[in-house]
């Protein structure tokens, strides 16, 4: 037992530990040692970023995508999808109606939609930069080719969060189509970073096929490739895919995962997902207990959110933007956080 509480300390104090520590520790399910790890993780957040718990207000612009991973439920097999667009004058409606709320960064996420060429990306990200100047804009729309990421970044995107889902080439076959590959997703992730964005990766915990090996190797992977913002949340399975009757990830899993991530790699924003509040109530306090120091309340038109449907069971699609905000805001006053109304960018 005390070498798990010596690679915590390993953790905390030199940000690394060796592969098998790593195994020992997300192996363990010591519920002592666990609430150790996560006071570690979180005195290492709260020492770097204080009690502010960063914003993003969320965009779901598009649920149309051309790519058919066996996890997402708007695959484009996925006939019982009811799909949508939104307009730019939509999304600038979204912004407008964010900024007044305080979110001091957009995040434009949708499937792979061949409909938002490059120039209509561009267009609309300088028109939020020319409307909303003070404010980050980040962008989650996939694979793309190089010069299409710096057209975005000439336009005026400062984030790009592309999760690369595993780093296991093997793991990476089972969960994606053959058109597919580990390779191009892992170049997407150093062009944006050559290219000067602000890049996020991660991971779903408990995807189907996943090891615990594969999950030393992922986090060896983000310690490696440093990225400013690490994405992780439990696999949820959505009805309308192969992988239906596959069993979700584990909160417990996760939150151990958070918690080494955050110490790996201390200056990293990380969010508490949807999916950890969908398979917990109190799934987001707890991600922030365990490191987490940025949430995502949904600027989606509500008409669209329950469309904008990756697995099941999805929270917060019936809300408007301002009853999101305000509920995570009273949710993170109770466990002694606040949230942040600058862009929270990263610290360097």
């Amino acid at each position: 037992m005390q070498i798990l509480y010596d690679a915590a300390d390993a953790l905390f104090e030199s940000q690394n530990v060796s592969d098998d520590a790593l195994f020992s520790v997300i192996s363990s399910d010591d519920e002592k040692f666990r609430e150790y790890l996560f006071e570690k993780a979180r005195s290492r957040a709260v020492e770097i970023f204080g009690n502010k718990i960063y914003t993003r207000g969320l965009i779901e612009f598009t649920n149309y995508c051309k790519n058919d991973c066996l996890y997402c439920g708007i695959r484009r097999s996925n006939k019982n999808a009811l799909r949508y667009r939104l307009t730019k004058d939509e999304i600038l409606e979204c912004c407008a109606e964010g900024y007044e709320l305080g979110f001091r960064t957009f995040v434009l996420q949708g499937g792979e939609d061949p409909f938002y060429t490059d120039e209509l990306i561009c267009e609309i990200v300088r028109e939020i930069r020319s409307g909303f100047p003070d404010c980050a804009i980040t962008l989650s729309i996939g694979e793309k080719p190089r010069e299409s990421y710096a057209a975005y970044r000439e336009a005026g995107a400062d984030r790009y969060l592309l999760r690369h889902e595993t780093i296991n080439p093997k793991h990476y076959s089972r969960l994606h189509p053959p058109e597919l590959s580990l390779e191009n997703r892992v170049r997407c992730l150093r062009d944006l970073k050559d290219l000067g964005f602000q890049v996020g990766c991660g991971f779903m915990v408990g995807s189907p096929y996943q090891t615990l090996e594969n999950l030393v190797e992922d986090l060896r992977f983000i310690k490696d490739f440093s990225p400013h913002m690490i994405g992780i949340g439990p696999f949820i399975p959505h009805t309308d895919t192969p992988f239906a009757s596959k069993r979700s990830g584990s909160l417990e899993l996760t939150l151990v995962l958070i918690a080494v991530l955050r110490l790996m790699n201390p200056r990293a924003l990380i969010p508490a997902t949807t999916a950890l509040g969908t398979i917990n109530p109190r799934g987001r306090e707890l991600g922030v207990l365990a490191g987490a120091n940025v949430v995502m309340p949904n600027l989606s038109p509500v008409s669209v959110r329950k469309k904008y449907s990756l697995y099941n069971n999805k929270i917060c699609t019936g809300e408007e933007a301002a009853e999101c905000r305000g509920c995570l805001a009273r949710r993170m006053e109770s466990i002694g956080y606040e949230l942040s109304v600058s862009r929270g960018d990263y610290p360097g």
